[in-house]
């Protein structure tokens, strides 16, 4: 398979697109925002199930990478062999936009072998050799070092750096990397219009959203759930943009807390039926794990975002990455990170005092309209196109 057609610009991403995951939602945005700005060009992701391998869409050619391997090294190597190949008639292209190391240097290659005039962009929302032992715990340190190699790689060779957050851009400063080649755009969230719709379900409930890695800090969202059990009525609802089966330790811990019975599974929902469990929730908790991943790499919660601009207060870990879009009282509550009693504590604050948790979350959807709107990020990544390639 080939890009049929010579593209102007190409995103890729080693990522599966389209899915329910906030990953997912950012590179929809981004794409979209370099595709109307070029007219058109090559996407190319990993394949989520039951999708097309190969779509065209309003001058937009897709191709996604549907190998069944099982080895994640096996699976990223095969993906950027096939991405090498699929530019090998793209020799007039002008930009390589990619996230990932095993985008990237296909991308280079590609640059310094058949088209010299193409601006590479890295987009940094995080690094394999920083995420990849949170799911895969015995990857050898050897394995992580070529990991980080082939990260600094594309660091120090790419024209341009993007990323979601300060907290990235300092990470990326301290492995060398020129302050003035990096740009920070945000995250953003779409502008909620208010709809008369009743609530999902008739009692008060709180609400996690989102992915299911350990760094997300679920686990001890449910230990702090089991400190509100005074709360008779409330509930605890969970929408994973994960598969069931990634639920299974979640759902061992929530039966030893013996607070399984007041907790409501959903999986991979729509982004509509989401903000509607979203939209009405008492609260929205995003209790990040102070880790490795949240505190030295950083990164940019796209639950928080979508939360705020929902109206619906939010209950988040107070640490750096978050303060950054969430500051205190401004659309939520910042508590400190990886202690149950305390999220409990801070959840309480708004159960008890439902009008200030109202106050909260109409500011946070203020914040929102204000400073970070996809429109607004969008506009900001397209003059920063416009500049690099004037």
């Amino acid at each position: 398979m080939n890009f049929t057609l010579k593209h102007p610009a190409i995103y890729a991403a080693f990522d599966a697109f389209p899915t329910a995951k906030g990953a997912s939602t950012h590179i929809f945005h981004f794409s979209q925002a370099l595709f109307n700005l070029m007219s058109g060009g090559g996407l190319y992701t990993l394949a989520p199930q039951d999708a097309l391998d190969y779509q065209f869409e309003d001058g937009v050619e897709m191709i996604r990478f549907n190998q069944p391997i099982a080895n994640f090294l096996e699976r990223s190597h095969a993906f950027g062999c096939q991405f090498y190949d699929l530019l090998a008639n793209q020799v007039d292209i002008r930009l390589i936009h990619f996230r990932d190391p095993w985008s990237g240097i296909p991308s280079l290659l590609h640059r310094q072998r058949r088209a010299p005039q193409c601006q590479i962009i890295y987009e940094v929302n995080g690094l394999p050799s920083i995420e990849l032992p949170y799911r895969y715990p015995h990857l050898s340190v050897r394995t992580l070092q070529k990991i980080r190699g082939l990260e600094n790689y594309c660091l120090h060779q790419a024209d341009h750096i993007l990323c979601p957050a300060h907290t990235i851009r300092q990470h990326l400063v301290g492995r060398g990397i020129a302050d003035n080649k990096i740009r920070v755009i945000a995250n953003g969230a779409e502008i909620a219009v208010a709809t008369p719709d009743a609530a999902p379900m008739a009692e008060p409930y709180l609400i996690y959203f989102g992915a299911l890695q350990p760094w997300q800090g679920l686990d001890v969202l449910l230990k702090a759930f089991s400190y509100l059990l005074d709360y008779k009525d409330l509930r605890l609802v969970i929408c994973a943009s994960h598969r069931e089966r990634y639920s299974k330790p979640y759902r061992r811990l929530a039966e030893k807390l013996g607070i399984d019975d007041r907790i409501i599974w959903h999986f991979q929902l729509g982004k509509e039926t989401l903000y509607h469990w979203v939209r009405h929730a008492f609260a929205s908790v995003a209790p990040l794990q102070e880790c490795q991943r949240n505190l030295e790499q950083g990164c940019a919660p796209l639950k928080i975002l979508e939360s705020m601009a929902l109206a619906t207060p939010v209950v988040a870990s107070d640490i750096p990455a978050v303060r950054e879009i969430l500051p205190p009282e401004q659309g939520g509550l910042l508590t400190r990170a990886n202690r149950p009693p305390e999220l409990a504590r801070t959840i309480r604050i708004l159960l008890e005092h439902p009008a200030y948790a109202r106050q909260l979350g109409e500011q946070g959807a203020q914040r929102i309209q204000e400073y970070f709107s996809w429109d607004q990020k969008k506009h900001e990544l397209q003059n920063f196109y416009r500049k690099i390639l004037s």
